[in-house]
């Protein structure tokens, strides 16, 4: 009779553990994204502390990987003790490269939270240029990340894609060379069609025709790639040695104020010194006119925009889990751009798309004010999705 109760009471036990494994299991995404959430904001610091998933140590490496246009300077941020998966993290239109401030906090909290990440700044969009190239590179560098096996056991990784390196990241993901290699690709902030939202930033008008105060920075952006609309040849380089000035300005404007403010005042000196008509179009840029600016650049937006290789909605569509993360109020890239997006990839018969839309996030920063709690949870969830589809190591 003891050992019958006994081996009833190990039966019951085992059964308790095995439900208790499973709970957790069934939980960890959500405790993780939630952890997650929590490092980013750095909000609510006592609840953190509660969490059962301590924020890890993490190291970090610089090195350079190969790609058919030139070697890509990468950082690798690697946990103590890898338990999530490996991402690739490719930032948007900003000269700060591996050091920019963001994308560091962004990737060293992924990885304290248990993932290997490698950013990767497309060199292209360092000098605050899209072009076709650039999505070259986000092919490369994925296949090279998912055939390293000290990086990615599986021989699967995810891709992230920020602001306008979203939608490069998804045009790559629907490329064969990263068929079965993929666990996902998220993007935060992102376009679905190139010149559809260049056009938004030309005229602050959404494409379902409300109005919505657009940001100076990616009309600029636009002017760049086509000043030989504007300047005779002999002009055009020192014009765009002034506007990059600007946008390094314009890059800086919140996590370095003091050297934003001196790289306005050098970009309008330059500008000053300019002669016609590269003045004139200079002092569109620094005065932030976008009324004047915009109406110039609509007739060539198919021109500097149009190119499939630029736009997910004119490419094969990726046919892995994907997760689409947009501002609510994002005045860069226009929320709009998501639903749409979300809709053409479901069109093309991927029954796997998570978006969401959400005031937690401006355009590709996370707000750090007390959010409301149903806000939270929204992105809680969305975040949980993400990190269950990512292979264990």
């Amino acid at each position: 009779m003891n050992a019958m109760r006994r081996r009833r009471g190990v039966l019951i036990l085992a059964g308790l553990l095995a439900a208790g494994w499973l709970a957790w299991t069934a939980a960890r995404p959500t405790v993780a994204a939630a952890a997650l959430i929590l490092d980013l904001t750095g909000q609510q610091k006592t609840l953190r502390a509660w969490l059962p998933i301590r924020a890890q140590a993490v190291t970090s490496r610089d090195f350079d990987v190969p790609a058919r246009h030139g070697a890509i300077h990468v950082r690798l941020f690697e946990p103590a003790a890898p338990t999530g998966g490996t991402i690739a993290i490719f930032p948007g239109v900003h000269g700060g490269g591996v050091e920019e401030p963001r994308m560091n906090a962004l990737s060293r909290q992924f990885a304290a939270n248990g993932m290997r990440v490698l950013i990767a700044p497309l060199p292209e969009l360092r000098v605050y240029t899209i072009k076709p190239r650039s999505t070259d590179d986000v092919e490369d560098v994925s296949v090279w990340l998912a055939a390293q096996r000290d990086l990615a056991p599986t021989g699967r990784i995810g891709l992230v894609g920020v602001s306008f390196a979203g939608g490069l990241t998804l045009v790559a993901a629907g490329r064969p060379s990263l068929r079965d290699k993929l666990d996902l690709v998220a993007a935060l902030g992102t376009h679905g069609d190139l010149p559809r939202a260049m056009a938004y930033l030309c005229t602050g008008v959404l494409p379902n025709g409300t109005a919505q105060p657009v940001h100076d920075y990616g009309s600029v952006v636009i002017l760049l790639a086509g000043l030989h609309h504007f300047a005779p040849p002999d002009q055009i380089e020192p014009l765009r040695h002034a506007i990059v000035t600007f946008l390094d300005a314009s890059s800086n404007d919140v996590t370095n104020p003091a050297k934003s403010a001196a790289l306005f005042a050098e970009a309008k000196r330059l500008g000053d010194a300019l002669p016609e008509p590269a003045r004139e179009v200079m002092g569109w840029v620094n005065r932030r006119d976008v009324k004047t600016l915009g109406p110039k650049l609509l007739p060539y937006l198919e021109e500097l925009g149009g190119a499939a290789a630029l736009s997910p909605e004119r490419s094969p569509a990726a046919m892995v889990p994907v997760f689409l993360l947009h501002g609510s109020h994002d005045n860069v890239i226009p929320y709009t751009e998501t639903p749409n997006l979300a809709a053409y990839l479901a069109s093309q018969g991927n029954p796997r798309v998570t978006s969401l839309l959400t005031p937690l996030i401006s355009h590709a920063n996370v707000e750090g004010a007390a959010p409301p709690f149903g806000e939270v949870w929204r992105l809680t969830r969305f975040w949980a999705a993400m990190l269950s589809a990512l292979s264990a190591p």
